[in-house]
Protein backbone atom coordinates (compact mmCIF):
# COMPACT_ATOMS: atom_id res chain seq x y z
CA UNK A 1 0.00 0.00 0.00
CA UNK A 2 2.78 2.45 0.94
CA UNK A 3 4.68 1.56 -2.22
CA UNK A 4 1.58 2.29 -4.27
CA UNK A 5 1.37 5.83 -2.88
CA UNK A 6 5.12 6.32 -3.44
CA UNK A 7 4.79 5.26 -7.09
CA UNK A 8 1.70 7.44 -7.54
CA UNK A 9 3.48 10.46 -6.08
CA UNK A 10 6.19 10.13 -8.73
CA UNK A 11 3.61 10.66 -11.50
CA UNK A 12 2.86 14.41 -11.87
CA UNK A 13 -0.76 13.87 -12.92
CA UNK A 14 -1.53 11.55 -10.01
CA UNK A 15 0.34 13.82 -7.61
CA UNK A 16 -1.95 16.68 -8.65
CA UNK A 17 -5.00 14.48 -8.05
CA UNK A 18 -3.79 13.48 -4.60
CA UNK A 19 -3.06 17.09 -3.64
CA UNK A 20 -6.43 18.18 -5.02
CA UNK A 21 -8.22 15.53 -2.92
CA UNK A 22 -6.30 16.56 0.21
CA UNK A 23 -7.16 20.22 -0.45
CA UNK A 24 -10.88 19.39 -0.75
CA UNK A 25 -10.77 17.35 2.46
CA UNK A 26 -9.01 20.25 4.22
CA UNK A 27 -11.71 22.67 3.04
CA UNK A 28 -14.35 20.29 4.31
CA UNK A 29 -12.74 20.01 7.74
CA UNK A 30 -12.56 23.82 7.97
CA UNK A 31 -16.28 24.06 7.23
CA UNK A 32 -16.98 21.31 9.76
CA UNK A 33 -15.50 23.54 12.48
CA UNK A 34 -17.23 26.83 11.59
CA UNK A 35 -20.31 27.49 13.73
CA UNK A 36 -23.50 28.69 12.11
CA UNK A 37 -24.86 32.06 13.32
CA UNK A 38 -26.91 32.30 16.54
CA UNK A 39 -25.34 29.18 18.05
CA UNK A 40 -24.24 29.61 21.68
CA UNK A 41 -20.68 28.29 21.52
CA UNK A 42 -20.48 28.31 25.32
CA UNK A 43 -22.80 25.28 25.32
CA UNK A 44 -20.59 23.06 23.14
CA UNK A 45 -20.14 20.53 25.95
CA UNK A 46 -23.93 20.28 26.29
CA UNK A 47 -24.21 19.72 22.53
CA UNK A 48 -21.63 16.95 22.55
CA UNK A 49 -23.22 15.16 25.51
CA UNK A 50 -26.72 15.35 24.01
CA UNK A 51 -25.62 14.04 20.60
CA UNK A 52 -23.21 11.38 21.87
CA UNK A 53 -25.62 8.45 22.16
CA UNK A 54 -28.16 6.62 20.04
CA UNK A 55 -28.97 7.57 16.46
CA UNK A 56 -27.57 11.05 16.99
CA UNK A 57 -24.26 9.41 17.87
CA UNK A 58 -24.24 7.73 14.46
CA UNK A 59 -25.01 11.02 12.70
CA UNK A 60 -22.27 12.72 14.69
CA UNK A 61 -19.84 9.97 13.69
CA UNK A 62 -20.71 10.31 10.00
CA UNK A 63 -20.23 14.09 10.15
CA UNK A 64 -16.94 14.09 12.04
CA UNK A 65 -18.61 15.61 15.16
CA UNK A 66 -19.97 18.52 13.07
CA UNK A 67 -23.53 17.37 13.81
CA UNK A 68 -22.93 17.59 17.55
CA UNK A 69 -21.43 21.09 17.39
CA UNK A 70 -23.84 23.07 15.21
CA UNK A 71 -21.43 23.85 12.36
CA UNK A 72 -21.99 24.67 8.69
CA UNK A 73 -21.44 21.05 7.65
CA UNK A 74 -23.59 19.55 10.43
CA UNK A 75 -25.85 17.73 7.95
CA UNK A 76 -22.78 16.15 6.31
CA UNK A 77 -23.41 13.71 3.43
CA UNK A 78 -26.65 12.21 4.79
CA UNK A 79 -29.03 14.25 2.56
CA UNK A 80 -27.00 13.44 -0.56
CA UNK A 81 -26.81 9.72 0.25
CA UNK A 82 -30.55 9.54 0.97
CA UNK A 83 -31.31 11.41 -2.28
CA UNK A 84 -29.10 8.99 -4.22
CA UNK A 85 -30.98 6.03 -2.73
CA UNK A 86 -34.35 7.56 -3.65
CA UNK A 87 -33.35 8.24 -7.26
CA UNK A 88 -31.81 4.79 -7.71
CA UNK A 89 -34.91 3.09 -6.33
CA UNK A 90 -37.13 5.14 -8.62
CA UNK A 91 -34.88 4.26 -11.56
CA UNK A 92 -35.69 0.61 -11.00
CA UNK A 93 -39.42 1.09 -10.31
CA UNK A 94 -40.19 3.60 -13.10
CA UNK A 95 -39.41 2.44 -16.70
CA UNK A 96 -38.91 6.02 -17.96
CA UNK A 97 -36.21 6.68 -15.36
CA UNK A 98 -34.67 3.28 -16.07
CA UNK A 99 -34.27 4.26 -19.73
CA UNK A 100 -32.66 7.53 -18.68
CA UNK A 101 -30.10 5.67 -16.56
CA UNK A 102 -28.77 3.81 -19.62
CA UNK A 103 -27.44 6.77 -21.63
CA UNK A 104 -25.14 9.65 -20.82
CA UNK A 105 -27.69 12.45 -21.28
CA UNK A 106 -30.17 10.58 -19.08
CA UNK A 107 -27.54 10.08 -16.38
CA UNK A 108 -26.92 13.83 -16.35
CA UNK A 109 -30.64 14.45 -15.86
CA UNK A 110 -30.76 11.92 -13.00
CA UNK A 111 -27.73 13.59 -11.42
CA UNK A 112 -29.51 16.94 -11.58
CA UNK A 113 -32.62 15.36 -10.03
CA UNK A 114 -30.43 13.93 -7.25
CA UNK A 115 -29.10 17.41 -6.51
CA UNK A 116 -32.60 18.89 -6.27
CA UNK A 117 -33.76 16.07 -3.99
CA UNK A 118 -30.67 16.68 -1.85
CA UNK A 119 -31.61 20.34 -1.46
CA UNK A 120 -35.19 19.42 -0.51
CA UNK A 121 -34.02 16.88 2.08
CA UNK A 122 -31.50 19.41 3.40
CA UNK A 123 -34.27 21.95 4.02
CA UNK A 124 -36.38 19.38 5.87
CA UNK A 125 -33.45 18.09 7.93
CA UNK A 126 -32.19 21.59 8.69
CA UNK A 127 -35.60 22.63 9.99
CA UNK A 128 -35.69 19.66 12.36
CA UNK A 129 -32.09 20.29 13.43
CA UNK A 130 -32.73 23.96 14.27
CA UNK A 131 -35.97 23.01 16.01
CA UNK A 132 -33.98 20.56 18.14
CA UNK A 133 -31.61 23.34 19.19
CA UNK A 134 -34.46 25.74 19.97
CA UNK A 135 -36.02 23.16 22.32
CA UNK A 136 -32.97 23.30 24.62
CA UNK A 137 -32.75 26.54 26.56
CA UNK A 138 -29.49 28.41 26.15
CA UNK A 139 -28.33 26.61 23.01
CA UNK A 140 -29.24 29.58 20.80
CA UNK A 141 -28.41 33.23 21.34
CA UNK A 142 -31.99 34.20 20.41
CA UNK A 143 -35.20 33.33 22.23
CA UNK A 144 -38.75 32.85 21.09
CA UNK A 145 -40.43 36.25 21.08
CA UNK A 146 -37.33 38.21 20.06
CA UNK A 147 -37.80 40.55 17.11
CA UNK A 148 -35.18 38.72 15.04
CA UNK A 149 -36.23 35.18 16.06
CA UNK A 150 -37.82 34.28 12.69
CA UNK A 151 -34.92 35.85 10.80
CA UNK A 152 -32.44 33.82 12.91
CA UNK A 153 -34.30 30.62 12.03
CA UNK A 154 -34.16 31.49 8.34
CA UNK A 155 -30.42 32.24 8.49
CA UNK A 156 -29.58 29.01 10.35
CA UNK A 157 -31.62 26.84 7.96
CA UNK A 158 -30.08 28.62 4.96
CA UNK A 159 -26.56 28.07 6.32
CA UNK A 160 -27.16 24.35 6.92
CA UNK A 161 -28.67 23.88 3.46
CA UNK A 162 -25.79 25.77 1.87
CA UNK A 163 -23.35 23.56 3.77
CA UNK A 164 -25.04 20.35 2.55
CA UNK A 165 -25.05 21.66 -1.04
CA UNK A 166 -21.39 22.63 -0.79
CA UNK A 167 -20.51 19.15 0.49
CA UNK A 168 -22.31 17.65 -2.52
CA UNK A 169 -20.32 19.92 -4.84
CA UNK A 170 -17.01 19.10 -3.12
CA UNK A 171 -17.72 15.36 -3.44
CA UNK A 172 -18.45 15.70 -7.14
CA UNK A 173 -15.23 17.65 -7.65
CA UNK A 174 -13.28 14.82 -6.02
CA UNK A 175 -14.98 12.39 -8.43
CA UNK A 176 -13.97 14.55 -11.40
CA UNK A 177 -10.46 15.70 -10.50
CA UNK A 178 -9.35 13.72 -7.46
CA UNK A 179 -8.69 10.19 -6.25
CA UNK A 180 -11.43 7.78 -5.16
CA UNK A 181 -15.12 8.37 -4.55
CA UNK A 182 -15.94 11.84 -3.19
CA UNK A 183 -18.57 10.79 -0.65
CA UNK A 184 -16.39 7.95 0.60
CA UNK A 185 -13.37 10.23 0.99
CA UNK A 186 -15.40 12.74 3.02
CA UNK A 187 -16.74 9.97 5.26
CA UNK A 188 -13.20 8.64 5.67
CA UNK A 189 -11.98 12.09 6.76
CA UNK A 190 -14.87 12.37 9.23
CA UNK A 191 -14.12 9.02 10.83
CA UNK A 192 -10.37 9.67 11.06
CA UNK A 193 -11.08 13.03 12.70
CA UNK A 194 -13.10 11.21 15.36
CA UNK A 195 -10.23 8.90 16.33
CA UNK A 196 -9.22 11.23 19.15
CA UNK A 197 -12.60 10.66 20.78
CA UNK A 198 -12.18 6.90 20.39
CA UNK A 199 -8.74 7.02 22.00
CA UNK A 200 -10.11 9.17 24.82
CA UNK A 201 -12.96 6.71 25.35
CA UNK A 202 -10.45 3.86 25.59
CA UNK A 203 -8.41 5.77 28.17
CA UNK A 204 -11.57 6.48 30.16
CA UNK A 205 -11.93 2.74 30.69
CA UNK A 206 -9.06 3.12 33.15
CA UNK A 207 -10.81 5.91 35.10
CA UNK A 208 -13.76 5.94 37.47
CA UNK A 209 -16.88 8.11 37.19
CA UNK A 210 -15.08 10.96 38.98
CA UNK A 211 -12.24 11.03 36.42
CA UNK A 212 -9.68 9.52 38.79
CA UNK A 213 -7.45 6.59 37.83
CA UNK A 214 -8.77 3.26 39.02
CA UNK A 215 -6.83 1.19 41.53
CA UNK A 216 -6.51 -2.47 42.48
CA UNK A 217 -8.62 -5.03 40.64
CA UNK A 218 -10.66 -2.32 38.94
CA UNK A 219 -7.48 -1.05 37.26
CA UNK A 220 -6.55 -4.61 36.24
CA UNK A 221 -9.99 -5.14 34.72
CA UNK A 222 -9.70 -1.80 32.95
CA UNK A 223 -6.34 -2.75 31.46
CA UNK A 224 -7.79 -6.09 30.31
CA UNK A 225 -10.67 -4.19 28.71
CA UNK A 226 -8.29 -1.83 26.89
CA UNK A 227 -6.13 -4.71 25.63
CA UNK A 228 -9.24 -6.61 24.53
CA UNK A 229 -10.52 -3.54 22.64
CA UNK A 230 -7.19 -3.10 20.85
CA UNK A 231 -7.02 -6.82 19.99
CA UNK A 232 -10.59 -6.85 18.65
CA UNK A 233 -9.94 -3.73 16.59
CA UNK A 234 -6.81 -5.22 15.01
CA UNK A 235 -8.63 -8.51 14.38
CA UNK A 236 -11.52 -6.64 12.74
CA UNK A 237 -9.10 -4.72 10.48
CA UNK A 238 -7.37 -7.96 9.41
CA UNK A 239 -10.76 -9.60 8.74
CA UNK A 240 -11.97 -6.62 6.70
CA UNK A 241 -8.80 -6.50 4.59
CA UNK A 242 -8.80 -10.28 4.03
CA UNK A 243 -12.48 -10.55 3.11
CA UNK A 244 -12.48 -7.41 0.95
CA UNK A 245 -9.59 -8.78 -1.13
CA UNK A 246 -11.15 -12.25 -1.41
CA UNK A 247 -12.90 -13.26 -4.62
CA UNK A 248 -14.79 -16.13 -6.23
CA UNK A 249 -13.26 -17.02 -9.58
CA UNK A 250 -15.29 -18.54 -12.40
CA UNK A 251 -13.10 -20.37 -14.93
CA UNK A 252 -13.56 -19.16 -18.52
CA UNK A 253 -11.95 -20.58 -21.67
CA UNK A 254 -11.80 -18.84 -25.05
CA UNK A 255 -11.86 -20.71 -28.36
CA UNK A 256 -9.03 -20.34 -30.84
CA UNK A 257 -9.57 -18.02 -33.78
CA UNK A 258 -7.43 -18.06 -36.93
CA UNK A 259 -7.25 -14.67 -38.64
CA UNK A 260 -4.94 -14.82 -41.65
CA UNK A 261 -1.74 -16.40 -40.42
CA UNK A 262 -2.31 -15.50 -36.76
CA UNK A 263 -4.11 -17.49 -34.08
CA UNK A 264 -6.01 -15.68 -31.34
CA UNK A 265 -7.63 -16.95 -28.14
CA UNK A 266 -7.33 -20.48 -26.88
CA UNK A 267 -6.49 -19.31 -23.39
CA UNK A 268 -7.95 -19.98 -19.97
CA UNK A 269 -8.82 -17.10 -17.66
CA UNK A 270 -11.05 -16.26 -14.72
CA UNK A 271 -14.10 -14.11 -14.12
CA UNK A 272 -13.40 -12.71 -10.63
CA UNK A 273 -16.35 -11.88 -8.36
CA UNK A 274 -15.38 -9.94 -5.24
CA UNK A 275 -16.78 -11.43 -2.04
CA UNK A 276 -17.69 -7.93 -0.89
CA UNK A 277 -18.62 -6.37 -4.23
CA UNK A 278 -20.93 -3.80 -2.63
CA UNK A 279 -18.15 -2.43 -0.43
CA UNK A 280 -19.25 -0.09 2.36
CA UNK A 281 -22.23 1.37 0.50
CA UNK A 282 -24.91 -0.95 2.04
CA UNK A 283 -23.82 0.11 5.54
CA UNK A 284 -23.85 3.78 4.56
CA UNK A 285 -27.28 3.45 2.94
CA UNK A 286 -28.69 1.52 5.92
CA UNK A 287 -27.30 4.06 8.39
CA UNK A 288 -28.95 6.91 6.47
CA UNK A 289 -32.33 5.17 6.33
CA UNK A 290 -32.49 4.22 10.03
CA UNK A 291 -31.72 7.83 10.97
CA UNK A 292 -34.88 9.10 9.25
CA UNK A 293 -37.24 8.42 12.23
CA UNK A 294 -35.01 10.47 14.55
CA UNK A 295 -35.05 13.32 12.04
CA UNK A 296 -38.84 13.24 11.84
CA UNK A 297 -39.12 13.06 15.62
CA UNK A 298 -37.20 16.33 15.84
CA UNK A 299 -40.20 17.99 14.15
CA UNK A 300 -42.56 16.67 16.79
CA UNK A 301 -41.04 17.38 20.22
CA UNK A 302 -43.01 16.11 23.19
CA UNK A 303 -45.36 14.02 21.05
CA UNK A 304 -46.07 10.31 21.22
CA UNK A 305 -44.03 9.69 18.08
CA UNK A 306 -41.00 11.39 19.61
CA UNK A 307 -41.33 9.25 22.73
CA UNK A 308 -41.78 6.12 20.60
CA UNK A 309 -38.56 6.84 18.67
CA UNK A 310 -36.67 7.53 21.90
CA UNK A 311 -37.90 4.39 23.66
CA UNK A 312 -38.09 1.88 20.82
CA UNK A 313 -35.76 3.04 18.05
CA UNK A 314 -32.61 3.79 20.02
CA UNK A 315 -29.29 2.42 18.80
CA UNK A 316 -29.48 -0.48 21.28
CA UNK A 317 -33.17 -1.33 20.81
CA UNK A 318 -34.09 -4.69 19.18
CA UNK A 319 -36.24 -2.99 16.51
CA UNK A 320 -33.39 -0.69 15.47
CA UNK A 321 -30.89 -3.58 15.30
CA UNK A 322 -33.25 -5.84 13.30
CA UNK A 323 -34.12 -3.07 10.83
CA UNK A 324 -30.47 -2.07 10.47
CA UNK A 325 -29.37 -5.66 9.74
CA UNK A 326 -32.27 -6.23 7.33
CA UNK A 327 -31.42 -3.04 5.45
CA UNK A 328 -27.76 -4.06 5.15
CA UNK A 329 -28.79 -7.36 3.53
CA UNK A 330 -31.40 -5.69 1.29
CA UNK A 331 -29.05 -2.95 0.10
CA UNK A 332 -26.29 -5.51 -0.55
CA UNK A 333 -28.52 -7.24 -3.11
CA UNK A 334 -29.88 -3.91 -4.38
CA UNK A 335 -26.42 -2.43 -4.97
CA UNK A 336 -25.26 -5.55 -6.85
CA UNK A 337 -28.47 -5.59 -8.91
CA UNK A 338 -27.83 -2.07 -10.23
CA UNK A 339 -24.07 -2.44 -10.71
CA UNK A 340 -23.61 -5.97 -12.13
CA UNK A 341 -25.67 -7.52 -14.94
CA UNK A 342 -25.08 -11.31 -15.29
CA UNK A 343 -26.87 -11.44 -18.67
CA UNK A 344 -24.65 -8.73 -20.12
CA UNK A 345 -21.51 -10.42 -18.78
CA UNK A 346 -22.57 -13.78 -20.25
CA UNK A 347 -23.29 -12.16 -23.63
CA UNK A 348 -19.88 -10.49 -23.64
CA UNK A 349 -18.16 -13.82 -22.94
CA UNK A 350 -20.10 -15.54 -25.75
CA UNK A 351 -19.50 -12.73 -28.25
CA UNK A 352 -15.74 -13.07 -27.67
CA UNK A 353 -15.85 -16.81 -28.26
CA UNK A 354 -15.62 -17.73 -24.61
CA UNK A 355 -17.42 -20.25 -22.41
CA UNK A 356 -17.55 -21.23 -18.78
CA UNK A 357 -15.97 -24.62 -18.29
CA UNK A 358 -18.63 -27.28 -17.74
CA UNK A 359 -21.57 -24.93 -18.44
CA UNK A 360 -23.65 -24.80 -21.65
CA UNK A 361 -23.71 -21.42 -23.44
CA UNK A 362 -27.42 -20.88 -22.83
CA UNK A 363 -26.95 -21.62 -19.12
CA UNK A 364 -24.09 -19.19 -18.52
CA UNK A 365 -26.25 -16.25 -17.38
CA UNK A 366 -28.27 -18.30 -14.83
CA UNK A 367 -25.03 -19.88 -13.59
CA UNK A 368 -23.33 -16.50 -13.11
CA UNK A 369 -26.47 -15.19 -11.39
CA UNK A 370 -26.54 -18.18 -9.01
CA UNK A 371 -22.88 -17.70 -8.08
CA UNK A 372 -23.43 -13.95 -7.72
CA UNK A 373 -26.35 -14.50 -5.31
CA UNK A 374 -24.20 -16.75 -3.15
CA UNK A 375 -21.32 -14.29 -3.17
CA UNK A 376 -23.69 -11.43 -2.32
CA UNK A 377 -25.12 -13.41 0.59
CA UNK A 378 -21.64 -14.04 1.97
CA UNK A 379 -20.82 -10.35 1.57
CA UNK A 380 -24.04 -9.35 3.35
CA UNK A 381 -23.27 -11.73 6.24
CA UNK A 382 -19.80 -10.24 6.49
CA UNK A 383 -21.21 -6.70 6.66
CA UNK A 384 -23.73 -7.77 9.30
CA UNK A 385 -20.96 -9.32 11.43
CA UNK A 386 -18.75 -6.23 11.21
CA UNK A 387 -21.41 -3.52 11.50
CA UNK A 388 -24.25 -5.34 13.26
CA UNK A 389 -22.47 -7.48 15.85
CA UNK A 390 -21.15 -4.45 17.82
CA UNK A 391 -24.74 -3.18 18.03
CA UNK A 392 -25.87 -6.47 19.54
CA UNK A 393 -22.96 -6.53 22.00
CA UNK A 394 -23.68 -2.94 23.00
CA UNK A 395 -27.36 -3.76 23.52
CA UNK A 396 -26.47 -6.68 25.80
CA UNK A 397 -23.90 -4.67 27.77
CA UNK A 398 -26.38 -1.80 28.22
CA UNK A 399 -28.61 -4.18 30.19
CA UNK A 400 -25.95 -4.34 32.90
CA UNK A 401 -26.71 -1.77 35.64
CA UNK A 402 -24.27 1.12 35.54
CA UNK A 403 -22.75 0.08 32.22
CA UNK A 404 -22.80 2.45 29.27
CA UNK A 405 -21.07 1.37 26.09
CA UNK A 406 -23.37 2.77 23.43
CA UNK A 407 -20.47 4.29 21.50
CA UNK A 408 -19.07 0.78 20.97
CA UNK A 409 -22.07 0.15 18.72
CA UNK A 410 -20.56 2.25 15.96
CA UNK A 411 -16.99 0.93 16.12
CA UNK A 412 -17.61 -1.78 13.52
CA UNK A 413 -19.28 0.63 11.10
CA UNK A 414 -16.52 3.22 11.37
CA UNK A 415 -13.79 0.59 10.92
CA UNK A 416 -15.56 -0.90 7.92
CA UNK A 417 -15.93 2.47 6.23
CA UNK A 418 -12.39 3.63 7.00
CA UNK A 419 -10.63 0.41 5.93
CA UNK A 420 -12.95 -0.08 2.95
CA UNK A 421 -12.35 3.44 1.64
CA UNK A 422 -8.58 3.06 2.13
CA UNK A 423 -8.55 -0.17 0.11
CA UNK A 424 -10.75 1.31 -2.63
CA UNK A 425 -8.44 4.32 -2.89
CA UNK A 426 -5.38 2.09 -3.19
CA UNK A 427 -7.09 0.04 -5.92
CA UNK A 428 -7.97 3.24 -7.76
CA UNK A 429 -4.34 4.36 -7.63
CA UNK A 430 -3.14 0.93 -8.79
CA UNK A 431 -5.57 1.00 -11.72
CA UNK A 432 -4.36 4.43 -12.80
CA UNK A 433 -0.73 3.36 -12.39
CA UNK A 434 -1.33 0.26 -14.51
CA UNK A 435 -2.58 2.49 -17.34
CA UNK A 436 0.79 4.23 -17.22
CA UNK A 437 2.69 0.92 -17.51
CA UNK A 438 4.06 0.88 -13.99
CA UNK A 439 5.16 -2.63 -13.08
CA UNK A 440 5.90 -4.33 -9.81
CA UNK A 441 3.55 -2.48 -7.51
CA UNK A 442 1.10 -5.39 -7.36
CA UNK A 443 3.77 -7.92 -6.39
Amino acid sequence: MIQTFVNAWKVPELRKKILFTLAIVLLYRIGANLFIPYINVDQIESFSTFFSDGIFGMLSLMSGSAFSQGTFFALSVSPYITASIVIQLLSIAIPALERLSKDEDGKKKLSAATRWVTVALSIITAYGYVNLFSMNEGWLTVKKGDSNYVFAWFVMIACLCAGASLIMWLAEKINEHGIGNGISMILFANIISGMTGTVQGTVNMLKDKFGEWKTGWELVLGIVGVLASIALTLAAIVLIVWFTNSERRIKVIYAKKVVGRKTYGGQKTNLPLKMNMAGVMPVIFASSIVSIPATIAAFLPGTGFEKFVTNWLGATSPIYIIVFIALIVAFSYFYIAISFNPVEVANNIRSNGGAIIGIRPQEMAPFIKKILNRVTLMGAIFLVVIAGAPLIVSAIVSLIPGASFTSVAFTGTSLLIAVGVALETVRDLEAQLSMRNYKGFLD
